[in-house]
C-alpha cells in the first residue's frame, strides 16, 4: 500500500489483530445492522429507530460458513467522507480490513440512498455482499425491488431480507462469505476523471481514494505524507478551476445520475405507493404547531404508564406487598434464625433502632449478630434500605419507562421530533440534530453522553454535554420523579416542568452566546413511521433492565454502606448539621434530606428515591417536593457520567461543569423557596 494509503484505524475502531476472519456489517443509518448483528451472534445490540445510536464499535465471534468468524458492527454510516466521528470510524474499518467479507446493510425501500453507498464501496476496490433489509416494509410500501435483477446489474450477491422476520437470513449467511467486486462504474465529468488519472499516477490507489481527495477529505490529511500534500492540493485546485460546481457537490451529482441509471436498468422498482394512514401521522409530527399536540398527548401517556401504573401500582405491589410483608420479614427471621438471636418485632423501625442503643451487656457472638443485623435489615440496611430501592421502589418505573421509550424508538418518532424542535434550537446554538443525544440521556446519560460525537462541532457537542448533565434525568431518575409528580396538582407539575425546560433554554442560550463555534448543518435521515414490535421491544426492555441491576444495584448498596458507616460513626449527624442551613434553611426541606442530596453525588436516582420514600413517609409536603425535585433534577450527574465528561470534554471543562451544576441546582431551589415563601404558595 503506498504512503498516500491509510496507515491505522481511529482510535474507537481498533479491532483485535490475528484471529478469525472478520466479517464487517457497513450501511447507513436505521437500516436494522443491530439487529443482524444480534442474528448472527446471539448477541443483542441495542437498536433504535434513529442515526447515531450505534457509536462505539460492538464485535463477537460467530461460526459462518463453517468457520469462526469476528462480526463487527459498524457505526451507521451515509457515505465514506465522513461528516462526523462515527463515520470515520465506519470508513476506516472498511478500508484497514483487507481479506474481511463485507456486507453492506441497506433499507429496500429507500434503494437510492442504499446505491449510493453501494457505488462508494465499489470506487474503494472492496467486494462486498449487498443485504436489503426491511423487504416487508417495502413490500408493504409497494417499493419492493427485484434484488435478483440488481444482483445481476452490479455483479454481486444480492439478499432480500427482514431482520425483524427472521425472512430469509439463513440465505444471507450463505452469501456473506462469497462477496464479489461490483462491475459498475460511475462516470465523472472529464475534469474529474483526469484528476483521478493525475492523482493516482505512480501510486497504488483505488479510484474512491482519489475521488476522497478531490472532494476535499480533511480526514485523510493525517495519513497523506508531508512532501505529497502540496503536489495534491495543486492537482484539485487545477481540476476545481475546471469544474463549475464545487467538487464535492459535482462528485455527489455524479453518483446519483449514476444510481439512477441503475434503477432504471435493472427496472428495480415498482410505483411508489401512495400517502397513507401512517405518512400522514408521520407527517404533522414533524409540524411546527400541529407536532404540538402530538408530543402534548405522547407525554400524556409517558405520565400515566410509567408516573401511574408503573410508579403507582405496580411500586405499591413490589414495596408493601412483597418487601415489607415477606421479603424484609423473611430476612430478619433468617437472620435470627442462624444467628439464634431473637427479634420478634425487628421490622418495626422503632426496635431496630433501638437496636443501635443496647448493645450494652451483650455477648461478644450477640454483638457480632447484632452487627450483621444492622447491617442487612437496619435502617441503612442491605435489604431493607437498598434493594427495597433499587428493586422495590426504582426497578418498576424502569421498566415501564424503557417499554415507553422502546415505542418511541420502533416507531420512529423521535427524528421527527428533531425535525419540529430544530428552529427551537437554532436559538442555542444547536440544530435539531441534538434533540438525539438528549432524548437519550432520558435513556443514560453516560451514553448520550457518548453520542454527542455525532454532532458536527466541537460547540455543538459542549452545549448538549452541559445540557445534559444539567437538566435530563435518566430514566431511572425520571421514572421517580415522575412517581413523585403524579399526586400533585397540576400546577406543581407545572412549576416544576417549567423551571427544568426554562433552565435547559436559559443554559443553552446563554451557552451559545460564550462557547465559540458556529453550529453544524442540520441533515437528518427520517425513517417510516413504522408499528413497534412487542418482540423486538421486549428484548430491548430485558436488555436495558439487565444492565440496570448490573450497573446500579451495586451502587446503590455501596451508597447504603456508606451511609451506614457514617450513622455509626456518628459522621451522618454532623453532615446534616453541617448542611443544614442550606438544606433547612435555604430550601425549606427536613435534616433528612441531606442523606438524599449525599447520596446522588452516587446516582442522581438513588437521590431521588431517597426523596420518594421520604414523600410517601408524610415527611415532604407538597411546596418541598418540588423544590427538592428541582434540585434532585438539576443535581450533579452520577460518577459514570462524571467520567465520561471528562473524558470527552477534559479535566478541566468536565470540572468546570460539575462545579456550576452544584451551585446552579441548590441556588435554583433557594429561589423557588423563597418566592413560595414570600407568596404563601401552599401548591394543595
Amino acid at each position: 500500500m503506498s504512503q498516500l494509503a491509510l496507515q491505522r484505524c481511529h482510535p474507537t475502531a481498533e479491532l483485535p489483530t490475528g484471529g478469525p476472519r472478520k466479517l464487517l456489517l457497513i450501511g447507513n443509518p436505521n437500516v436494522g445492522k443491530s439487529l443482524l448483528f444480534g442474528f448472527l451472534t446471539k448477541r443483542y445490540v441495542t437498536v433504535s429507530n434513529y442515526p447515531g445510536t450505534t457509536v462505539e464499535i460492538t464485535s463477537a465471534k460467530a461460526t459462518i460458513g463453517g468457520e469462526q468468524r469476528l462480526v463487527v458492527d459498524t457505526p451507521g454510516t451515509n457515505g465514506l467522507i465522513p461528516q462526523s466521528d462515527d463515520e470515520r470510524v465506519a470508513r476506516d474499518i472498511l478500508l484497514n480490513s483487507p481479506g474481511a467479507d463485507v456486507v453492506q446493510v441497506g433499507d429496500m425501500s429507500n434503494i437510492r440512498r442504499t446505491l449510493l453507498l453501494s457505488l462508494q464501496i465499489a470506487e474503494y476496490g472492496v467486494p462486498f455482499t449487498l443485504c436489503l433489509n426491511m423487504s416487508d416494509e417495502a413490500r408493504e410500501r409497494n417499493s419492493e425491488v427485484d434484488a435478483t435483477a440488481l444482483s445481476e446489474t452490479l455483479g454481486i450477491p444480492v439478499v432480500a431480507t427482514s431482520a425483524l422476520r427472521r425472512w430469509n437470513l439463513e440465505r444471507l449467511k450463505r452469501e456473506a462469505v462469497r462477496p464479489a467486486l461490483a462491475r459498475v462504474t460511475t462516470q465523472y465529468p472529464e475534469a474529474i476523471e483526469e484528476g483521478i488519472a493525475e492523482i493516482s499516477r505512480g501510486e497504488e490507489l483505488t479510484r474512491g481514494f482519489a475521488l476522497a481527495i478531490l472532494a476535499g477529505d480533511e480526514t485523510l490529511t493525517p495519513f497523506i505524507a508531508e512532501e505529497k500534500r502540496p503536489r495534491l492540493d495543486a492537482i484539485r485546485q487545477e481540476v476545481q478551476r475546471k469544474v463549475r460546481l464545487p467538487l464535492s457537490v459535482a462528485i455527489a451529482n455524479a453518483r446519483v445520475a449514476a444510481v439512477d441509471k441503475l434503477l432504471g436498468e435493472a427496472s428495480t422498482q415498482k410505483a411508489a405507493s401512495r400517502s397513507n394512514f401512517r405518512d400522514w401521522l408521520g407527517g404533522i409530527s414533524m409540524h411546527p404547531i400541529w407536532g404540538v399536540p402530538v408530543l402534548a398527548f405522547v407525554l400524556y401517556v409517558a405520565w400515566w404508564f410509567v408516573g401511574k401504573f408503573g410508579a403507582g401500582q405496580m411500586v405499591d405491589l413490589l414495596e408493601s406487598k412483597i418487601f415489607e410483608q415477606h421479603v424484609n420479614v423473611w430476612t430478619i427471621q433468617l437472620l435470627d434464625f442462624l444467628a439464634r438471636f431473637p427479634h420478634q418485632h425487628a421490622i418495626e423501625e422503632k426496635l431496630i433502632r433501638a437496636a443501635y442503643t443496647g448493645a450494652a451487656g451483650l455477648t461478644f457472638t450477640q454483638q457480632v449478630a447484632k452487627f450483621f443485623h444492622d447491617i442487612v435489615v437496619g435502617p441503612y440496611g442491605i435489604v431493607t434500605m437498598a434493594l427495597t430501592y433499587a428493586i422495590a421502589i426504582v426497578l418498576p418505573v424502569v421498566i415501564t419507562f424503557f417499554f415507553f421509550f422502546g415505542v418511541l424508538e420502533d416507531s420512529g418518532y423521535l427524528p421527527r421530533l428533531a425535525v419540529m424542535l430544530n428552529r427551537l434550537f437554532r436559538k442555542m446554538g444547536l440544530n435539531g440534530k441534538a434533540v438525539l443525544p438528549m432524548v437519550l440521556g432520558l435513556g443514560c446519560d453516560t451514553m448520550a453522553t457518548l453520542t454527542t460525537r455525532i454532532l458536527e462541532t466541537k460547540k455543538e457537542a459542549t452545549i448538549v454535554t452541559i445540557l445534559l448533565a444539567l437538566g435530563v434525568p435518566c430514566s431511572a431518575q425520571l421514572g421517580v420523579i415522575m412517581a413523585m409528580l403524579g399526586p400533585l396538582s397540576f400546577t406543581a407539575v407545572a412549576i416544576w416542568l417549567s423551571v427544568i425546560v426554562g433552565t435547559i433554554f436559559l443554559v443553552g442560550y446563554l451557552a451559545a452566546k460564550v462557547v465559540p463555534g458556529e453550529a453544524g448543518d442540520f441533515i437528518l435521515e427520517i425513517p417510516p413511521i413504522r408499528i413497534p414490535r412487542l418482540s423486538n421491544i421486549t428484548i430491548k426492555v430485558l436488555a436495558r433492565t439487565e444492565w440496570y441491576l448490573k450497573e446500579a444495584v451495586p451502587l446503590f448498596i455501596i451508597g447504603t454502606l456508606l451511609l451506614y458507616v457514617l450513622d455509626a460513626t456518628q459522621m451522618l449527624s454532623r453532615i446534616q448539621q453541617i448542611m443544614s442551613p442550606l438544606v433547612v434553611a435555604g430550601l425549606g426541606l427536613p435534616a433528612e434530606a441531606s442523606n438524599a442530596f449525599l447520596i446522588g453525588f452516587l446516582r442522581r436516582d438513588y437521590g431521588a428515591a431517597g426523596l420518594f420514600a421520604m414523600q410517601r413517609a408524610g415527611q415532604l409536603n407538597a411546596v418541598q417536593t418540588v423544590v427538592s425535585l428541582t434540585v434532585i433534577t438539576l443535581f450533579i450527574p452520577c460518577i459514570a457520567n462524571l467520567l465520561v465528561i471528562l473524558k470527552e470534554r477534559g479535566t478541566r471543562m468536565g470540572l468546570a461543569i460539575a462545579g456550576f451544576i452544584i451551585v446552579y441546582s441548590f441556588g435554583i431551589g433557594v429561589v423557588m423557596n423563597v418566592v413560595f415563601k414570600a407568596f404563601k404558595v401552599t401548591l394543595s
